[in-house]
């Protein structure tokens, strides 16, 4: 376990996706190498979640082709599942606040050992089993920089217990377990310091530089990743990337203003999910 993983290359033509009612996001474009760190930036409403969502095969966009290490979006959405990941999606990835997070470990790393491996692991002897699930933890909380040791009660911390940036750490944590080659996370830098966006920042560049290839929600993209900007929903010609979208014209005055109006994400994602059928 541990060590480099074999990222997939990320593009886009055209992608949009429309529900009952309207476009949730349209005319995106871009190309991005295995292992690249993909932002997708834009102010809440802009259909950034679903987006996300869209590009890890758990939402079926309406207009345009997507491609994950060569497999087509929408049409072969399993696959693209088979190797990636959500984490910190409101609505889909949510954290049980009363079970810790030893709890949530144990039952995510069985969980990928049930479905996620392969036959054979299944008929190995117990003890290598176990073994096995205490490394895939071991090294999916070192790349994501969880120290197990720092928190309250360590591994018996609930959940309701965690600080924001803590908890964020522990959903990415369960989805490194299964080494996915493509990795989303949606609302990075709600409600976190400067210093703590800097650290989450810092965290996922380390993520994609292991190899696995990232692709990240957020309002505002740090230097050095592949920017894929949302706004407003006017398709953009083929072939063409996406406009950048001026935020200071529609995000809110202040930043506690802009975190309020970014946790609706979770019940727009919602919504979504409900008008574009998830899959």
């Amino acid at each position: 376990m541990g060590g480099t993983v074999a990222g997939v290359g990320v593009t886009a033509l055209g992608l949009g996706l429309e529900g009952p009612r309207g476009w949730a996001f349209r005319g995106v474009s871009f190309e991005a190498e295995p292992g690249s760190l993909i932002t997708i930036e834009g102010p809440s409403g802009t259909g950034r979640t679903c987006l996300l969502l869209a590009l890890t095969g758990r939402m079926k966009s309406t207009e345009g082709t997507a491609s994950v290490g060569g497999t087509a979006l929408p049409k072969r959405m399993a696959a693209v599942r088979r190797v990636s990941a959500v984490a910190h999606v409101p609505g889909v990835t949510d954290l049980e606040p009363a079970l810790t997070v030893a709890e949530h470990l144990h039952e995510r790393a069985l969980l990928q050992r049930r479905f996620g491996d392969s036959l054979r692991g299944l008929l190995r002897p117990r003890a290598e089993r176990k073994s096995e699930e205490r490394l895939r933890i071991d090294a999916a909380l070192k790349a994501a920089g969880l120290d197990l040791a720092s928190l309250p009660k360590g591994s018996r911390t609930a959940v309701r217990d965690l600080e924001r940036p803590e908890a964020l750490r522990l959903s990415l944590a369960l989805a490194l377990i299964g080494r996915p080659q493509l990795l989303g996370v949606d609302d990075t830098d709600l409600k976190l310091s400067d210093a703590e966006r800097a650290e989450i920042w810092a965290l996922l560049k380390s993520v994609a530089e292991n190899g696995t290839t990232v692709v990240a929600v957020c309002s505002e993209a740090p230097a050095g990743t592949v920017v894929v900007s949302t706004g407003p929903t006017e398709p953009a010609e083929p072939g063409e990337p996406t406009a950048p979208t001026d935020a200071t014209d529609e995000a809110p005055a202040s930043r506690d203003a802009q975190e309020d109006v970014q946790e609706s994400d979770g019940k727009e994602a919602a919504d979504a999910l409900a008008e574009a059928g998830r899959a």
